[in-house]
């Protein structure tokens, strides 16, 4: 039987006003960047990509076309074809191409401002903390390393060097999370004391990613993370305690190495829970937050485009803009005018903590503390 809105609010109230926080976003980071991008720099911010594998040459090289307060200027990659490649479509001069045993060379290269990392999990750290000794800026892919050891090392250079870090939570510039965020904050359901997320592809073959060595874990590391971010958001806290299961390999030359599929629940200090699950053998991309007054649903909840969400008050319509132009342009603007992230590198080492967790909670079989 359909729901009935709430009285207090018309169901097209509602919608004007989820409507108007996505098209403010919500936050004054976003006034702050639409400021910068409405009065943009003499030159655009120059940045680097380390490691050209898909997400690179299928999200952050054609974003770097929108960008509005930074561009592209030079790559680094171990296949001279590649570079040869790159130097080609986006006009690179050959002094702006290079290998990873050349990359600190960047500290002589005033073109370049910020790096990105964009290479296999494992090698994350070494590589943004040649970066940061190249007197360079640094966003680090997600997750931002296989341990928080590593996420502390990423830090601590960053701060020698004086330069900034960010993680590329891509999300946090989607107006779908917003609203999560501003539906939490002004209880209009009330608490969010009940959640759950899945986020599920298939791969067919073993890659780096189902590596212990370079991609630290399997699902979770991947994108079970992307349901630790939606749940911080919405609970507006770090979980207190975890559990976890891993269900039986069913392809064990694939996963002989991490886990195929992994169920776990999140323990907020308020007890809101979040029921999440991951796999590399299965398919799905969804959200969900319940509150005693109502509920959000987001499907597909992660995907670069195409959002899609509904609450107990009918659909929710959010507009389809470039995460990772927003993302990079929001970095840059961070660095134009000397303010913190919104998505810095402590936040990169809060998931590892509480992916840590996770991993030691699937082994033992027991709740363990964040």
């Amino acid at each position: 039987m359909p729901t009935r809105p709430a009285p207090a609010t018309s169901r097209r109230e509602f919608l004007r006003r989820v409507s108007l926080g996505a098209a403010l976003l919500g936050t004054a980071n976003w006034t702050r960047l639409a400021a910068a991008i409405a009065e943009p720099p003499q030159r655009k911010l120059g940045v680097v990509l380390v490691g050209l594998g898909g997400y690179s040459s299928g999200q952050l090289g054609p974003a770097l076309r929108e960008t509005k307060l930074c561009r592209l200027a030079g790559v680094v990659t171990g296949s001279p074809a590649k570079a040869a490649r790159w130097a080609k479509d986006y006009g690179l001069p050959a002094n702006c191409l290079y290998n990873y045993e050349t990359m600190e060379r960047m500290a002589d290269n005033p073109a370049i401002d910020i790096v990105y990392v964009v290479t296999p999990n494992g090698l994350h750290a070494e590589h943004a903390i040649h970066a940061a000794r190249a007197g360079k800026h640094v966003i680090c892919e997600k997750p931002m390393a296989n341990t928080v050891a590593e996420c502390d090392a990423m830090i601590a250079a960053c701060r020698a060097a004086g330069r900034k870090l960010a993680i590329g939570y891509r999300q946090h510039y989607h107006s779908s999370l917003v609203d999560l965020a501003l539906l939490a904050q002004n209880k209009r359901f009330g608490d969010l004391m009940k959640m759950s997320g899945g986020f599920a592809f298939r791969t067919w073959d073993k890659t780096w990613r189902q590596t212990r060595k370079l991609g630290g874990g399997g699902p979770l590391m991947d994108l079970g993370i992307y349901i630790i971010q939606e749940a911080c958001v919405t609970a507006g806290a770090t979980p207190v305690a975890v559990t976890a299961k891993a269900d039986p390999v069913t392809r064990p030359k694939v996963f002989d190495e991490v886990e195929e599929t992994l169920h776990f629940t999140l323990e907020f200090p308020n007890g809101a829970q979040c029921e999440g699950r991951t796999s590399y053998n299965q398919s799905y991309n969804h959200f969900r937050a319940e509150g005693a007054n109502g509920w959000i649903e987001l499907e597909p909840a992660f995907a670069y485009h195409g959002i899609s969400g509904r609450t107990n008050h009918g659909p929710l319509r959010f507009p389809d803009v470039n995460q990772q132009a927003a993302q990079m342009d929001d970095f840059a603007a961070c660095i134009l005018e000397n303010r913190e992230s919104t998505v810095p590198g402590e936040m990169g080492r809060r998931d590892l903590q509480i992916i840590e967790a996770t991993y030691r909670a699937m082994r033992s079989g027991q709740r363990e503390a964040v």
